[in-house]
C-alpha cells in the first residue's frame, strides 16, 4: 500500500447487542495479541476456508451476505470470537446447529451448543445484512467496504475485512476463499484469484471467484463497479484479469500494458510468481487516497503510475505470499516493495538505488524520515508512515551494499521461497540474511531497522 493522504482520526463505534446464553469456559481469546491491533484476529481456532456469498445493490448500498467458515479448533472451545463490525447478524449456526451469539464492539462472540474438542473440525455459518461502510484507522484513513458512486472499493488493510464478512482477521490466520457475488446487470464484481464463472439472469449478474492459495483476510476484496474487463494468460501461464473504470481507462492503459513484463522482471529477482492469477482493479475512488495489494489483483483508487504498479505487485511476494506475524514488522512489506521500485528504476533507465538512497540520506535529522524506526513504528497510526517505506528501503540498500549483490538477491529469493504461503518476522529475516551472506548483521539491523533517529552514514 503506497502511503496515503491521511485524515484526522475518528473513532468508529458499534452498539452492543446481546443474544444467546452466557458463555461457558474454556474460551478462545478475543485477539491474537498484536501490539498495535490487540482485538484483531481470534484465539482458539484456525480458519482453513471461507465461502462467501454476497448480494450487493450499489443504488441502495445494501449488502446481503452468507459466510461459511470451515475451521479447526486449536484448543477446547466452549466459546470463540469472530471479527465482525456493523452489519446485522440474522442467523448463526455451528455445524448446522443454532448457536448463541452476542455483539461486543468489533467482536461477534459465538457460543456453540456443545463445546468443541481440540483438533476438531467445525463449520460456522453466519447470515447477515445491512449497509456496510468503512472503519477509520488510527491514522485517519478509511478501511474496509468503501462505497463509491457506482459500487464499492473494498480494501481491508489493516482491519477492514470485518466490515463486510465475519473472520479471524489477523495476518497470522491465512485461508483459501470462494466468492459468489451478485450485482445488478452492467456492474462487475471483482474478487481474488481465478474467475470460475459469470452468469446473468433476471437483470442480475453473478460472479464466482476462487483464491486457492492461503490469504490473510485483509487482502480479500469484492470490489464492485462499472468496469471494462480485459482477460488474458501470460506466457508463464498466469491468468490476468484487469477491471478498469472508464474514467480511468486512458491513463491506466499504458501502465497496465506493462504488467506482464513487470511480473516477469520481479520473478527473475524474487523467484516464481506465487499465485495462479494476477491483474488489476482500477476504480475511480478519489476520496480513498491509496492503492492496496489485494492478493493476486491489486486495487487502485485511480489509474496507477508505473512505480505504483511495480510496488503493489512486489507485494504479491512480500506481504501476500510471505505475510506478517505482527503489524510492527510491516516494513517487511512496505520497505521491500519500495526498494523494488528503486531496483526497477535502476534497471530501466532511471536513478540508481544508490542515488535514491543518497538523496534521502541528505535529509536533515529533523525530517520526518527519521521520526521512528521502521522495525517498530510504535503504533498503528505510524504503520503507513514514511519511515516504514523509505527508511525500510534504505535498510535493504545498506544490507545490499554490505553483503554484495549476489548474496543480497539470494537472500530475497530465499525469503520468498522459504516462507511462501506462510509468515515471517524481522528476526527471521535477519537470521536468514546472516546464514546466506555468512556475515554478522546484528549491528546493521539494530542501526537501520530498530534504532530511532538518523543513523550515521554507512
Amino acid at each position: 500500500m503506497p502511503k496515503a493522504v491521511r485524515r484526522t482520526f475518528v473513532l468508529v463505534t458499534t452498539p452492543v447487542a446481546l443474544l444467546g446464553a452466557a458463555a461457558p469456559s474454556p474460551t478462545g481469546s478475543s485477539g491474537v495479541g498484536d501490539p498495535y491491533f490487540p482485538l484483531s484476529g481470534n484465539g482458539g481456532y484456525h480458519v482453513g476456508h471461507y465461502d462467501l456469498t454476497l448480494r450487493y445493490d450499489p443504488g441502495s448500498g445494501h449488502l446481503d451476505g452468507k459466510a461459511v467458515l470451515t475451521a479447526r479448533a486449536t484448543q477446547r472451545l466452549g466459546r470463540f470470537d469472530l471479527d465482525f463490525k456493523g452489519l446485522t447478524v440474522t442467523g448463526l449456526t455451528v455445524d448446522h446447529t443454532k448457536a448463541g451469539f452476542r455483539r461486543d464492539g468489533q467482536e461477534l462472540v459465538v457460543t456453540p451448543k456443545r463445546a468443541l474438542g481440540k483438533g476438531e473440525r467445525f463449520t460456522v455459518t453466519v447470515t447477515y445484512q445491512g449497509k456496510p461502510g468503512p472503519v477509520t484507522d488510527p491514522d485517519g484513513s478509511p478501511d474496509g467496504w468503501i462505497p463509491t458512486d457506482d459500487g464499492a472499493f473494498v480494501a481491508g488493510e489493516p482491519q477492514g475485512a470485518m466490515t463486510w464478512f465475519p473472520s479471524n482477521s489477523h495476518p497470522t490466520d491465512k485461508s483459501s476463499y470462494d466468492f459468489t457475488i451478485t450485482v445488478p446487470k452492467g456492474h462487475t464484481a471483482v474478487a481474488n484469484g481465478v474467475l470460475l464463472s459469470e452468469r446473468t439472469a433476471h437483470a442480475k449478474t453473478t460472479f464466482r471467484w476462487r483464491q486457492s492459495e492461503p490469504m490473510a483476510a485483509y487482502l480479500a476484496t469484492a470490489t464492485v463497479g462499472k468496469f471494462t474487463v480485459q482477460q488474458y494468460t501470460t506466457r508463464d501461464g498466469i491468468r490476468v484479469y484487469n477491471a478498469v473504470d472508464s474514467r480511468e481507462a486512458a491513463a491506466a492503459a499504458p501502465v497496465l500494458k506493462k504488467l506482464p513484463s513487470v511480473l516477469e522482471w520481479e520473478a527473475k529477482l524474487f523467484g516464481p510468481y506465487p499465485f495462479r492469477a494476477a491483474g488489476s482493479i482500477v476504480d475511480h475512488a478519489p476520496n480513498v487516497g491509496y492503492a492496496l495489494e489485494t492478493q493476486s489483483r491489486p486495487v487502485y483508487d485511480r489509474a496507477p503510475d508505473l512505480s505504483t504498479l511495480v510496488h503493489e505487485n512486489a507485494h504479491q511476494w512480500f506481504g501476500d505470499s510471505v505475510s506478517l506475524t505482527s503489524w510492527k514488522d510491516i516494513w517487511l512489506n512496505e520497505g521491500f516493495a519500495t526498494y523494488t521500485e528503486w531496483l526497477y528504476a535502476e534497471q530501466h533507465g532511471g536513478d540508481s538505488a544508490q542515488k535514491t538512497f543518497d538523496d534521502l540520506y541528505a535529509k536533515p535529522a529533523s525530517d520526518g524520515l527519521w521520526e521512528f524506526p521502521p522495525g517498530d513504528p510504535g503504533s498503528g497510526a505510524n504503520i503507513f508512515g514514511t519511515p516504514v517505506y523509505a527508511r525500510g528501503a534504505m535498510a535493504l540498500h545498506v544490507l545490499r551494499t554490505t553483503v554484495g549483490d549476489p548474496a543480497f538477491f539470494r537472500i530475497l529469493r530465499a525469503w520468498a521461497a522459504e516462507h511462501r504461503d506462510g509468515h515471517g518476522t524481522t528476526a527471521q529475516f535477519e537470521r536468514l540474511a546472516e546464514r546466506v551472506s555468512g556475515k554478522k548483521l546484528d549491528s546493521l539491523f539494530q542501526t537501520w531497522v530498530y534504532a530511532p533517529g538518523k543513523p550515521n552514514r554507512p
